[in-house]
């Protein structure tokens, strides 16, 4: 019987240890793979800093109306509330931004913050009266394709957006 109780207690020591080097086997390898994934995707310094330059004389030189059409949605639909002569309103705008090129939609995408605080500065500035009719909706259209123009204009020296597209609109 002690014999039995000492081999009992032999496998559970060989056991402690098998999960031990089973435990800093794994702790290796994400180690391994955490360095080989940080190591491969990091370009040296100088490198990021000649194609950023390059990229940044590709888009200045870019005007708005040179290659294709492409379509750069708004991440979310624009919700304000408006005021009305005899209440306010709520509206929902769907916004999409049409450019021209590659170049420029990767620019507009890069931009998307400044795009949407230049838009809901626009939209701020409407009542539901203007809203209600449809030269009050392609005046605001208008004015909201000068003020993201002139913002991108001041960024990246270039206008980049071609036309402001309300894809939706809505107002309650």
């Amino acid at each position: 019987m002690a014999e039995e109780t000492n081999l009992e207690i032999e496998e559970a020591g060989g056991n402690k240890t098998k999960i031990i080097i089973a435990a800093v086997a794994v702790v290796a390898l994400v180690a391994a793979g955490i360095w080989f994934l940080t190591s491969s995707e990091e370009a040296p310094v100088e490198t990021l800093a000649e194609e950023e330059t390059a990229q940044q004389a590709t888009a200045n030189a870019s005007s708005v109306n040179t290659g294709s059409a492409l379509y750069v949605a708004m991440p979310r639909p624009f919700v304000f509330n408006v005021p009305g002569a005899s209440r306010d309103r709520i509206v929902q705008i769907k916004v999409q931004l049409l450019v021209r090129g590659d170049i420029n939609e990767e620019i507009a995408k890069k931009h998307i913050p400044l795009i949407e605080g230049t838009l809901l500065s626009v939209f701020s500035t409407t009542t539901a009266d203007e809203l209600s009719t449809s030269a009050g909706k392609e005046s605001l259209r208008l004015s909201a394709v000068d003020k993201v123009q002139a913002a991108m204009e001041g960024v990246e020296g270039s206008k980049v957006i071609e036309r402001v597209l309300f894809t939706g609109f809505v107002m309650q």
